[in-house]
């Protein structure tokens, strides 16, 4: 019997979503791959940053058939005036994903716009827009260390995971940055969000250039480079919030296309019928590696601080399992993706469904193809079907948004809306706060109630347009029941106006496939990350084992202790 992919009764649902855990598929990975597969070369023909860490830098990635460059703008920034929230005005460091090489008039066109960042005017030469701060205590420390001749505290350097945290990367036609279409089919860059990784992977090495440069003037000759293994562990930090979250209900062909490979690449690991030793082997080194990564996963959030605790005891069940049945049986990862199943928690199951895909490339990492979609092509409504279609595909589409009670206020709590001052989502208190009648259509749950309830009343045989006609607020709901009867993964299962709506859930989703980790929200509404943490450098990406950073070779809590 053929394992299928898991249903969306399972996978949409916003507990599991918010347990999600990077994969193969994860765009940091893909885009790494992509790079050194390519051969892409990589330089710094602009340095031009003075004494006090402030200036102008370039990055060029250089491939076969493109160039992309990231102009780099370092500030200085008073620590009065250092905010991670949206509504800061001023940052340590702003840059911009240039297409292609810019010139000197390029380059003086975004030192007057890049710093104002969407007060400033940028063209669609510009890929992508972007902000960082520093993180002040360890930024303050690798200084000091460096220009003293010695190495930063590990340890420290192992707590915090990076020198920048960006606040913000936009692009996809954000604030008059390239439209995503103009990147459709193009080399590394053709995916969804590629442009903004690319970007990131560069603000990485952007940071500890800097940081190095400010050492190096403080210093004098007794300053020093940062070690290679210590420098490895900086990535780069991310504030992520409210912002990002809807994004996941109004793409929603795309959430399709991303869920859908990446439950395809475990559908066809679990069909796998024996493994191979050296698949065992990946394996279960990625396991241990992972442990260790779970060791050191801190959160200050009360909720999360709990599912790491859970977690850690999962881990150390999964491994008593494993070195009791072993893997040399019939289906070895399904059996063992169904025994979590049923034994551990959803955070744990995530990341098993993760690690089971470790020794697959070759059989999964073509799906990262399949990722982006034309969502142009599911815009037009199919008036002419008939309403009895409708109501079967609400029936078996959506019989989880007659579950609320919209009327009772625990289920219609909150609202989502856009703020005047930044034009970002928010999130409303329904009943407590004015500016419902500005609602934003996420309520998908009720609008689907809603739209079965006006259905009743008609006939089936009864044309779609007719309907519509004398229901025209139904369209953007009746678009997306068309849509999800051919995606099934296009509808988060639950209600998105409740009282216990944990946004973070979405956003960590949604961060999981860029490829995040150390997820550390910070309140229900907002979550600190890290990418690229332990990655390769341009200059190493030839040398490092191919896509073996995401689980690095740290040693265990004991021997860190003891150390």
């Amino acid at each position: 019997m053929t394992v299928d992919l898991r249903p969306p009764e399972i996978v949409m649902r916003l507990n599991r979503m918010g347990a999600a855990h990077q994969t193969r598929l994860s765009f940091m990975r893909v885009l790494l791959r992509n790079l050194r597969r390519d051969s892409w070369q990589f330089d710094r023909p602009v340095w031009k940053i003075d004494e006090n860490g402030v200036g102008t830098a370039v990055y060029r990635a250089i491939g076969p058939r493109r160039t992309y460059s990231l102009v780099a703008f370092a500030h200085d920034l008073p620590d009065d005036m250092r905010s991670d929230r949206v509504i800061a005005t001023a940052w340590d460091a702003t840059y911009a994903l240039f297409d292609g090489t810019p010139t000197d008039a390029d380059i003086e066109r975004l030192r007057k716009n890049v710093p104002l960042q969407e007060a400033g005017r940028v063209s669609d030469s510009e890929l992508s827009l972007s902000r960082a701060n520093r993180s002040v205590r360890l930024w303050d420390h690798v200084v000091e260390r460096l220009a003293a001749g010695q190495q930063p505290d590990r340890e420290m350097i192992e707590s915090v995971g990076y020198l920048m945290r960006t606040t913000a990367v936009y692009g996809s036609g954000k604030f008059g940055t390239a439209d995503f279409q103009v990147l459709a089919g193009r080399d590394i860059l053709g995916g969804p969000f590629r442009a903004e990784m690319l970007a990131v992977y560069l603000i990485r090495c952007f940071s500890l250039d800097l940081v190095e440069q400010i050492a190096t003037q403080k210093g004098g000759p007794v300053a020093v480079g940062i070690d290679p293994e210590i420098r490895r562990m900086l990535g780069i930090g991310n504030s992520t919030g409210l912002g990002m979250a809807p994004f996941l209900v109004n793409h929603p062909g795309l959430l399709n296309a991303w869920i859908t490979a990446r439950e395809t690449a475990l559908a066809k690991v679990r069909n796998i019928a024996r493994a191979t030793p050296e698949a065992i082997e990946v394996f279960q080194n990625y396991f241990a590696r992972a442990c260790r990564l779970v060791d050191c996963w801190g959160t200050s959030h009360e909720l999360q601080a709990i599912r790491v605790v859970g977690l850690k005891a999962d881990l150390a069940s999964l491994s008593d399992h494993i070195a009791h049945k072993g893997l040399d049986q019939h289906r070895p990862w399904d059996n063992l993706y169904c025994w979590a199943a049923d034994h551990l928690s959803v955070e744990a199951q995530e990341l098993v469904a993760s690690l089971v895909l470790e020794p697959y490339g070759e059989l999964i990492d073509e799906l990262a193809d399949e990722m982006g979609v034309d969502e142009i092509e599911y815009f037009q409504i199919e008036a002419s079907r008939s309403l009895g279609e409708l109501k079967s595909v609400i029936e078996q589409k959506y019989p989880w948004a007659d579950a609320p009670d919209y009327e009772m206020p625990n289920h219609s709590a909150r609202f989502w809306y856009v703020s005047e001052a930044k034009l970002e989502p928010r999130l409303g208190e329904r009943y407590d706060e004015p500016g419902a009648d500005r609602e934003q259509p996420l309520d998908i749950g009720r609008r689907a109630a809603r739209l079965a309830e006006d259905l009743a009343t008609w006939p089936t045989h009864t044309p779609l347009a007719d309907f519509l006609a004398a229901h025209p607020e139904h369209r953007r709901i009746v678009r997306r029941a068309q849509l999800a009867s051919a995606a099934p993964y296009s509808e988060i299962r639950d209600n998105l106006i409740c009282a216990d709506l944990m946004p973070i859930d979405m956003l960590r989703c949604k961060l999981s496939f860029f490829g995040a980790t150390r997820f550390d929200p910070r309140s229900d509404r907002w979550v600190r990350i890290t990418m690229y943490q332990n990655a390769p450098f341009p200059d190493e990406l030839y040398t490092m084992p191919e896509d073996d950073w995401i689980y690095p070779d740290i040693p265990d809590l004991a021997d860190r202790t003891a150390a």
